[in-house]
This record gives C-alpha cells, sequence and structure tokens, in this order.
C-alpha cells in the first residue's frame, strides 16, 4: 500500500496524472515544473539529512521553502521573477496534495501563504519597422537556405507565432487557398491567422513537394527545427543585419521579439486589442494590454486626436514642439 505520508507518490502523480491528464498543460509548463523539484528535492533532503524517496510531505516546511527561495536568489542568482515561477510550481503542487489528502489540509494552506515578491515589469523589446525591413533583408535569397531562412523570418513576423509553434508546424496546418495557418499553442488551444500573399509563395516554395504531415521549416540536414536552431537563426540574421540597421546591435533580437513586432505594428496599424489577443493566441487580455501600455506612437497619436482647438492657424505640428516631445517621452 502506497504511504501517502512520503512526498514521492504525490510528486508521481503531480505531474503523470494532474498536470498532463487533468490539466492538459503546455510541455514548457510541465518542463518548469520538473525542474523546480529537481532543484527543490536535492535541496531539501541535504538540508534534513533524508534521501530524496524518504522525504514527507510535511518535511517541505514554509520555513524550509523560504530558504530554498532565498537559495535561489543568492546562490544560484535568479532574478525574482524566476523566483516567482518556482513557487507558482509550488502553489500547484500544494494546492494538489490538498485537495486529494485532506490530513494535508493544513500544511497546503501554510505553503499557498508564501507570497510572490513583488517584481517591476520588464520592457517589451521590438523592432520599428526598418528594422525589421533589414532583418527580413539578411538572408541571400539567391540559395535555398537564404530563402528557407526568409520564409521563416517572414512567417514569424506575419503570423506573430512562438518558435516552438513554428519548429512544430506541419504543412497540412497551412490553408493556400484562404489563406490561413492553424496552430496549436499553449494549453492545445487552437488559433488561425491569416497570412500575406507573398508569405504563403514564400512557404509554397520550401515546402514543394513534401507530405501534409511534414515538417514545414528543416534544417540543413533535412531535419525538423527545434525552437533552439530557429533562435539560432534569427540571432545569426539579426547580427548581420545591423549593419544595415545598426541600431539592431543594441537590442537582443529573437523569435519572441519578432512576435512582439508584430503585435505593436498590428497596433499601429488600427487593429483592436482583442483581435491582437486572439492573433497571438493570449488568454488573458491583459497580456495583450501591455503593447497599448508600452508604444508611445501610438499614445502620441491618441493625444493628438484630443488636442484643443488653439483658434490659430499657425500652430506647429507635434513633433516640433519640443516641450510636447518631452512630455510624450515621460509617458
Amino acid at each position: 500500500m502506497t504511504d501517502l505520508t512520503l512526498l514521492g507518490p504525490w510528486v508521481r502523480r503531480f505531474l503523470l496524472e494532474y498536470l498532463v491528464g487533468e490539466r492538459n498543460l503546455a510541455t514548457n509548463t510541465r518542463t518548469s515544473y520538473r525542474d523546480m523539484l529537481v532543484l527543490l528535492l536535492p535541496y531539501a533532503a541535504a538540508h534534513l539529512s533524508k534521501t530524496v524517496d524518504r522525504l514527507a510531505v510535511v518535511d517541505l516546511s514554509p520555513e524550509l521553502v523560504r530558504q530554498f527561495l532565498t537559495h535561489l536568489e543568492h546562490d544560484r542568482h535568479c532574478c525574482p521573477a524566476t523566483r516567482n515561477q518556482r513557487l507558482g510550481g509550488l502553489h500547484a503542487l500544494a494546492r494538489f496534495i490538498g485537495e486529494n489528502s485532506p490530513e494535508h489540509l493544513e500544511w497546503c494552506a501554510q505553503i499557498r501563504l508564501i507570497p510572490f515578491k513583488k517584481t517591476t515589469r520588464p520592457s517589451i523589446t521590438y523592432l520599428d519597422k526598418p528594422e525589421m525591413d533589414a532583418l527580413l533583408a539578411a538572408p541571400d535569397r539567391r540559395t535555398p537556405q537564404g530563402r528557407r531562412d526568409y520564409a521563416l523570418l517572414l512567417f514569424l513576423y506575419n503570423s506573430g507565432t512562438r518558435a516552438s509553434e513554428a519548429a512544430k508546424l506541419k504543412i497540412s496546418d497551412i490553408d493556400w487557398h484562404a489563406p490561413s495557418v492553424r496552430f496549436i499553442g499553449k494549453g492545445n488551444k487552437q488559433r488561425i491567422c491569416p497570412l500575406w500573399a507573398t508569405t504563403v509563395e514564400q512557404l509554397s516554395r520550401i515546402a514543394a513537394l513534401r507530405g501534409p504531415e511534414q515538417r514545414v521549416f528543416l534544417n540543413r540536414n533535412g531535419q525538423p527545427f527545434t525552437r533552439f536552431g530557429i533562435h539560432t537563426l534569427v540571432e545569426r540574421h539579426a547580427l548581420k543585419a545591423a549593419t544595415q540597421a545598426p541600431s539592431l546591435s543594441t537590442k537582443r533580437v529573437s523569435p519572441h521579439v519578432i512576435r512582439h513586432t508584430t503585435a505593436t505594428h498590428l497596433l499601429r496599424a488600427g487593429v483592436d486589442i482583442n483581435t491582437i489577443r486572439a492573433w497571438l493566441g493570449h488568454v488573458s487580455l491583459n497580456t495583450t494590454n501591455i503593447y497599448a501600455e508600452t508604444d508611445l506612437e501610438t499614445k502620441a497619436r491618441a493625444l493628438a486626436t484630443c488636442a484643443p482647438d488653439t483658434g490659430g492657424n499657425e500652430t506647429k505640428p507635434w513633433k516640433q514642439q519640443p516641450g510636447l516631445i518631452e512630455f510624450l517621452r515621460g509617458l
């Protein structure tokens, strides 16, 4: 009979039954929870002079958990956001155990009362239109590899997709007639994004003569790209593009930066925020609202629409008014 006072059986059920079977969480989320436990369990065992297999649920006391979180920040040099991410996984484990084991309800409540540390919201990096144009111009389209790289960069910009979604994209996911693409994103949520005619043309060139279940983007060895391979490709072309757009050298360009760029450019084009949310596959509108909060050009345009009438015809355009410029930059 399983000893329910031990932590091990609960960890196995949490990872295999709850996260996969009940919650159907994304692979990256499950990996994050697993990594938290890989760090926490040996730390707890070492401090309690026990083997990992003999750890009891109540051995993870609030005091020990707080010590572990301090260890993450001070010894492993993790940022507060990473600390909060690890704590979030531990909260999820405590909730799962508490829901299935009434004798551990008090322990569950104590663990879930450990607060997240307040953090500053990181600023979003995105590319301006000339920077994005320079990035798209970087691949040498006279070669097969260059044409594939251009198609991938154009696809990332058009769809605003995540690197992991682009890596998993199959030819059957593209509607060549509509034209659009279907994604299965986080939590197996489906969304459909329209594609430019030029994007479909480039994709059709690199995917010709392949079956519908094959991946769209293949590396030089004919194997499907990984998300890490896509990261490397974007970084390589960003370094090359910096010779034409020097401002790129001050930015760390990644597939997610291109995703931010897509959202920002859609916002500037007048697309409503709820459509952008659906385009990117965000669950919460709050996640998408950050683009509206950080884009100065959109704020300036909104401000200009409600500027008071001065009654004169000689008012300088707002861009030529130093006082207003300083005001906008301070928003």
